[in-house]
């Protein structure tokens, strides 16, 4: 594969341009916390201990790529401000970052156990992301997988 891969022009790869979207530490983190609920500017600058430039710097990209919307509010005696909400295209990262979090407790396990178990809320059962076919072939390793040239792919002269 490694030489037939020299052949395809992928630099609009799709890889690459999640990457740009959502790529940067700080993004996948304020949208980990939307997760969990976090809506409000100062709720994110809290929970993450992120400076309040890089937060609203963060929180105007990924509005503008349609992982937020905005929406004004205003508490009594104060100024309107900003509340952010994952879009469906911002909820559709939860198995990515579910997919990282696993990785990440299979090869760099924290100490005390995992910080984050989810669970399917109808049951209670936990949830994992696996690889899956579309005919149903269910728990496919990196081996079973075969990366392809979609056909997007430019071949190279």
């Amino acid at each position: 594969m490694p030489a037939e891969r020299l052949r395809y022009d992928l630099s609009d790869c799709s890889i690459a341009r999640a990457l740009e979207l959502v790529g940067e530490k700080w993004s996948l983190l304020i949208v980990r916390e939307a997760f969990y609920g976090l809506r409000r500017f100062d709720e994110f600058a809290q929970a993450l201990g992120v400076g309040r430039a890089v937060l609203a710097q963060r929180l105007k990209s990924l509005t503008a790529a349609g992982v937020f919307e905005s929406a004004r509010y205003r508490r009594p005696g104060q100024r309107a401000r900003a509340e952010y909400r994952l879009t469906d295209k911002g909820r559709a990262l939860l198995p990515a970052l579910l997919a990282l979090s696993q990785w990440a407790e299979r090869w760099e396990p924290p100490a005390r156990g995992p910080v984050l178990a989810p669970a399917h809320a109808g049951c209670g059962r936990p949830v994992s992301v696996t690889l899956a076919c579309d005919v149903g072939h269910e728990d496919l390793a990196a081996g079973d997988v075969a990366l392809l040239p979609g056909p997007g792919a430019r071949r190279l002269a």
